[in-house]
């Protein structure tokens, strides 16, 4: 019987993590096959975590996380949860291999997904010039002109980190301004290789083997133009990934898991919730940490408050 399982990895499962094992709970974080690390390990540069004046890779971030959380006892699993089974004091969770986990407390910490164009063509072309990481497969497009779909501060990233290859690359976005912060749209206005589709939504992506181009429609007027590329990076938001959550933790509408804040717990006792499993708002590295660190403390407050004969390791004060 496990103390505490941690379900997904990220800032919010890794900081988690840390903060189980230093209070001696000896958590199992259910990381995921592929997913380990969560969306930094797309991400380049990182200039906004305390801590790193020169930035940092993110990758490297997540890496130095679960070295962390590692040394002080945490077993990283690379696996997906595939059921769950949270109502009972006594919480299950089933991984792809096969293996069972029992657990008196569960931290929920799977994040979000690239959100995807809904087009009939996008299944057959992934791969064939449609990406969701720049970082993946930008490489790819060297002296190519590539579109990035969307207009936040992913989207802002994707395009500039592209420049790195392409010749060229388009942002098409469907309003007249950005939504990006300040200083990222204006590192992208100032860059010559980047040239910006406004009021514009992808209606098609041309293409039988591979992506040749996209087909526009204007926003205001309706019209439509086709725009020849070799590759497009879609970076148009997330969504959470709570499918195996749903009809045991109350979700909002759209599928976000809903917590008693200030803490992290959810309706079902003994399940806390962080990152951007829960975050809609604020969706930063530091922001899904703090929350980690809040659904670990919160965890172990509840297994302190358990009857002795039902915890079986001894709980240690957690340390700032």
């Amino acid at each position: 019987m496990q103390q505490v399982v941690i379900v997904g990895s990220g800032p919010a499962g890794y900081t988690a993590a840390v903060y189980a094992a230093r209070a001696g709970l000896s958590p199992v974080v259910v990381a995921g096959s592929v997913t380990a690390g969560g969306s930094l390990m797309t991400t380049t540069e990182v200039e906004n975590f305390p801590g790193f004046t020169d930035g940092v890779q993110g990758p490297d971030l997540m890496d130095a996380m679960r070295a962390q959380a590692e040394r002080f006892g945490a077993r990283i699993v690379y696996d997906d949860a595939t059921r769950l089974d949270l109502a009972g004091e006594v919480k299950t969770i089933e991984t792809g291999s096969g293996e069972t986990f029992e657990a008196r407390s569960v931290i929920l910490t799977t994040g979000s997904a690239y959100r995807k164009l809904g087009l009939a063509e996008e299944a057959r072309l992934s791969g064939h010039g449609l990406s969701w990481c720049a970082t993946c497969d930008g490489f790819f497009f060297r002296e190519k002109e590539i579109a990035v779909v969307g207009g936040g501060d992913s989207a802002m990233e994707e395009a500039l980190f592209l420049t790195r290859f392409a010749s060229k690359v388009t942002i098409v976005h469907r309003r007249d301004d950005f939504r990006a912060s300040k200083i990222m749209a204006e590192r992208v206005r100032a860059d010559p290789k980047i040239e910006v589709a406004w009021n514009s939504e992808v209606a098609e992506l041309v293409g039988e083997n591979a992506v040749e181009a996209l087909r526009l429609r204007d926003t205001v007027t309706g019209d439509e133009r086709a725009l020849p590329i070799s590759g497009v990076f879609v970076a148009i938001g997330h969504d959470p990934r709570s499918e195996l959550l749903t009809g045991q933790v109350d979700l909002d509408d759209d599928g976000y898991v809903l917590v008693d804040h200030p803490s992290t717990a959810t309706n079902l006792p003994g399940v806390f919730a962080a990152g951007d499993l829960v975050d809609r708002r604020y969706r930063q590295a530091i922001t899904a940490s703090g929350t980690g660190c809040a659904a670990a403390l919160d965890a172990q407050h509840f297994l302190a408050g358990l009857p002795a004969d039902e915890t079986e390791t001894e709980l240690l004060e957690v340390s700032a």
